[in-house]
């Protein structure tokens, strides 16, 4: 009849059935299925665990650095909007240090750039770094336009400023932010699947395990024998691949060390703050370009001075140098309202801008070289933890492969002799 098996298929498969309810069957189930176990957990486990140490090599060669290009286009974005205000308080054709900050800002931002979008493979990112590329242009030209009428003593200057700066905050730092953020959680996510267990492996290890219990309570009933040394070979093999992959997720975890004070977070926590600081001293030049409200400049620059300071000691002691500069720095702020509030705008912006040490911008200068120092740090200690992480698995998939592997020679060994006493 259609659809019924040939007479020799039904024959062979009822034959199984009677062969399953055997001794000699059971005991053949329990090799095949403790084999195959063995040797898919040994394959899974070699794979997760190279897979780690691949990925391990990525977050060195590309996505840590793609992070850090990021954090340095925010800040050198930052620095050149600081530097623009800057160089146009100084009046006139400015001072070649303030100058040559500005385009070394420019430089910078440029170089970051250009790391940022060689290592883009994915379309938002390709689309952020070209917005970004585009209005660079334009806001560099509403500069020049406003020192060319600076030059000239024409008041229309400050408003191209102003306009320039506007574009800096709401359209290039926001792009910049968002590509930081987006290269941030790509690097937090390599390092959470480095530091992970293989999950995968690690259920598959459970279920050998439990194979193991069962199968040797099946040969108890069939061979009256308490212990197989097969079996119990790979039940212990199991059991040793399971406390390496222990070991080895405990150290790798340590050596990220992802938590809320690590060093990943640490590094986000001093790229803010650096950011911050470059937002805030835009804000306290601008204030004296456009000679605007000092309430409300205050204001803002009061809320930046604040997370800043919080970011700083979150991270910071006390006494750092960063800190310690912070605080001189304020004091050079206050000191630059106070005459601004007593109509000596040139004294205020001689405390703004002037080469003196107890000006705002020399100690700026001192914060921003503190930050980027202690950032600096935090990134090799960033990079030291995903390398020593990787080395923490460096035998694993090859170790695993041998244990488990063993474990499947172990079971055939030690129950081919008493599956052979009922053939």
């Amino acid at each position: 009849m259609r659809g019924r098996l040939p007479a020799t298929i039904r024959d062979g498969a009822g034959w199984l059935r009677r062969f399953a309810r055997t001794a000699p069957g059971r005991m053949g189930m329990v090799v095949v299925g403790l084999v195959i176990v063995s040797l898919v957990s040994g394959l899974v486990c070699a794979n997760e665990f190279g897979d780690k140490r691949t990925r391990r090599d990525t977050v060195l060669q590309y996505t840590e650095p793609l992070a850090n290009a990021a954090q340095r286009l925010y800040v050198a974005l930052s620095a050149a909007d600081a530097a623009a205000s800057a160089a146009f308080l100084s009046g006139g054709i400015e001072s070649t240090e303030v100058r040559t900050r500005y385009r070394q800002a420019l430089a910078d931002a440029a170089a970051a750039l250009a790391e940022a979008t060689a290592g883009a493979s994915d379309s938002r990112t390709r689309e952020i770094v070209a917005r970004i590329a585009a209005d660079l242009p334009t806001y560099t030209g509403l500069v020049e336009s406003a020192r060319a009428n600076n030059r000239q003593g024409l008041p229309v200057g400050s408003a191209y400023l102003r306009q320039a700066s506007e574009l800096m905050q709401d359209t290039l730092l926001s792009k910049a932010q968002e590509l930081e953020q987006t290269r941030l959680a790509a690097l937090h996510e390599q390092q959470r699947v480095i530091s992970g267990p293989p999950l995968l492996g690690v259920v598959l290890l459970v279920l050998l395990l439990i194979g193991c219990a069962i199968g040797s309570r099946e040969l108890l009933r069939h061979t009256n024998r308490r212990v197989n040394l097969g079996v119990l070979t790979a039940g212990g093999a199991a059991a040793l691949t399971l406390l390496w992959i222990a070991s080895a997720t405990i150290a790798a975890t340590t050596a990220v060390d992802t938590g809320d004070h690590g060093a990943t977070a640490r590094f986000e926590t001093l790229a803010k703050a650096r950011i911050l600081a470059q937002q805030a001293r835009t804000e306290e030049t601008l204030l004296l370009v456009t000679r605007g409200d000092v309430d409300a400049s205050e204001t803002r620059y009061a809320e930046m001075s604040t997370a800043l300071r919080d970011s700083l000691l979150s991270v910071l002691s006390a006494d750092s140098p960063a800190t310690q500069a912070f605080s001189s720095w304020q004091d050079s702020h206050v000191a630059q309202i106070a005459s601004y509030r007593g109509n000596e705008y040139n004294a205020a912006v001689q405390r703004s801008i002037g080469a003196g040490t107890d000006s705002a911008a020399a100690r700026f200068a001192a914060l921003d070289e503190a930050l980027r120092t202690d950032l600096e740090q935090t990134r090799e200690r960033v990079r030291d933890g995903v390398d020593a992480a990787g080395d923490a698995l460096i035998l694993a998939p090859q170790g695993t492969l041998v244990l488990l592997f063993a474990a499947a020679a172990a079971v055939v060994l030690g129950v081919w002799p008493r599956l052979k006493e009922f053939l």
